[in-house]
């Protein structure tokens, strides 16, 4: 029997160290002295064991084929990471933002603080400026006027309007006697009794005889213009010899008396007064004006404040605040026509004072006569004047 060699279809390369799935191939048995001594079956179980062998060195090859690609894969997700991370760390680096966000802060912190300086020292300059022209101009004296319980009764108004002077006007509209002055509820009514100009008015003059008992007169109708400031202008200016003092006790004490005390108290230089010149009590306000002979003594008594005055039995505190005279150094007037008044001129003599207003109020309120309600009128009779006052 020919001797058959056997051959396994292998691809694993050779290792140092074969894995466990390796089996080393022994001599079949029955190999001895170089020959061979065996039976086909032997021959057909060693192929059969080769082919296992072989079936799993392919396995084996397989896993590890699998196990290369996966670290292959593995290493190129790490490459790609890296590559990720330098590209980023070069675009955006985060130590450079914090960097320089923290420089920005600080160069807006000490921006601040430069600026709260320059304040600081301008305010201070300011408030030395203030404390030197505080006597030379009268408006900063303002917060040391005497003080004065207010009631609000106006109406709030705009922020823009604060700084303007609000007048509300007081006319004084001088009426000669044979004349009047009617007011309509509507204007309307007052431009139509105008253009008529001369109106007929009939008369009750109370005589007995019936062919008396009624008359006529004519009265012109003519409007009344008035003139209304425009544009005003107050200057104020603070006397350096004259106080002003608040804070007196009530009417119980004669006036009289008040201003003997009052100068007798601050004729006195161990008061900080000197000689009074003159005194004057203002009755819209209940305070007293005191001028001295020399100057100086005001501002120091201003200085002060309040000072203790003994009237009567009682010491009073009273305040000591500087006196402002206030001037009217500009005013502009221009002419404005009353919308609702008429004046009725060329009454005659001929009634009493009421029953001519009546007689007037009573043919004017007329509709079919071109008049109207009647709001207010006012008659003066011949021979006599008056002052009609106007208002808003």
């Amino acid at each position: 029997m020919d001797s058959e060699e056997v051959t396994a279809p292998c691809g694993a390369p050779d290792r140092a160290e074969p894995p466990s799935s390796f089996v080393r191939l022994d001599s079949p048995q029955g190999l001895q002295d170089g020959g061979l001594e065996t039976t086909p079956e032997q021959v057909r179980q060693e192929i059969e064991r080769y082919k296992e062998l072989c079936g799993a060195l392919e396995q084996d090859n397989a896993t590890l084929q699998r196990e290369k690609e996966d670290v292959e894969q593995r290493i190129q997700q790490v490459k790609n990471k890296r590559e990720l991370i330098q590209e980023n760390l070069q675009q955006h680096n985060p130590l450079d933002d914090l960097i320089q966000s923290l420089q920005s802060q600080i160069f807006l912190a000490e921006e601040e603080r430069s600026g709260l300086k320059q304040e600081k020292e301008m305010l201070e300059k300011k408030l030395e400026e203030t404390r030197k022209k505080s006597w030379e101009d009268p408006i900063m004296m303002l917060p040391a006027l005497p003080e004065r319980n207010l009631v609000f009764k106006g109406r709030a108004t705009d922020k823009e309007d604060v700084n303007k002077l609000m007048l509300t006007p007081l006319i004084r509209y001088p009426l000669q006697g044979g004349s009047a002055l009617i007011t309509f509820e509507k204007a309307e009514v007052a431009q139509r009794v105008i253009e008529v100009k001369e109106h007929t008015v009939e008369l009750s003059h109370g005589e007995s005889l019936e062919e008396l008992d009624r008359c006529q007169m004519r009265v012109q109708a003519s409007p009344v213009d008035v003139l209304l400031p425009s544009a005003l202008e107050i200057g104020l200016a603070q006397s350096s010899r004259s106080i002003l003092v608040s804070g007196l006790p009530g009417r119980g004490i004669p006036e009289e008396i008040l201003l003997d005390k009052l100068e007798l108290f601050f004729s006195k230089t161990k008061n900080g007064g000197s000689e009074v010149e003159s005194r004057e009590f203002l009755d819209d306000c209940g305070q007293v004006v005191l001028t001295f002979v020399h100057d100086g003594v005001a501002e120091q008594l201003i200085a002060r404040g309040q000072v203790q005055v003994p009237i009567g039995k009682t010491k009073y505190k009273l305040k000591i605040s500087p006196y402002m005279r206030g001037e009217v150094t500009n005013l502009q007037l221009q002419p404005s026509r009353c919308a609702r008044t008429v004046l009725l001129s060329g009454i005659p003599d001929v009634l009493a004072e009421e029953p001519m207003r009546d007689a007037l109020e009573i043919h004017f309120q007329k509709e079919s006569r071109g008049g109207g309600e009647v709001d207010a009128l006012g008659y003066v009779p011949a021979g006599r004047r008056a002052v009609a006052v106007f208002s808003e």
